[in-house]
């Protein structure tokens, strides 16, 4: 698959994945069905992957294979464009990580506060990359 393509593939799944997590953590939180609140923030985690990977194959031309590869890639970015530093892509990424992933989904921890706030964090973070990629394409 052409590159540009992948990069298309890549967002329209970070949409798709928020999508169904956001939906997912809410109807989770109102039935009180900690599995269901777990996969959707899960789901919200992985729509911040997706969009890290579009972000990092369309400005250095490779995906990562690994969290830790998208962190450092992340780092490497902010070093050569001003925005990401500014807009803190690789903090966001790492505090989306460790509420999403690490907290909720692998701990089991449920705040109800903390994952509406987040749903919208991770909003804010995929319209971020996309207008990245749109200023830099």
């Amino acid at each position: 698959m052409e590159t540009r393509e992948r990069i298309k593939v890549y967002l329209k799944d970070a949409w798709e994945f928020y999508r169904r997590g956001a939906r997912e953590v809410k109807e989770g939180l109102e039935r009180k069905d900690s599995y269901l609140v777990r996969d959707g923030a899960e789901k919200l985690w992985n729509a911040v992957i997706q969009a890290t990977n579009a972000l990092v194959l369309s400005l250095l031309g490779t995906t990562p294979a690994s969290h830790w590869e998208r962190r450092r890639k992340l780092y490497e970015l902010e070093e050569s464009y001003e925005i990401i530093e500014r807009l803190g892509l690789s903090d966001r990424y790492s505090a989306r990580e460790r509420h999403l992933h690490g907290l909720t989904f692998y701990e089991g921890i449920i705040d109800e506060e903390l994952l509406r706030r987040e749903i919208i964090k991770v909003e804010r973070y995929l319209k971020d990359v996309e207008k990245i990629l749109k200023e830099k394409a």
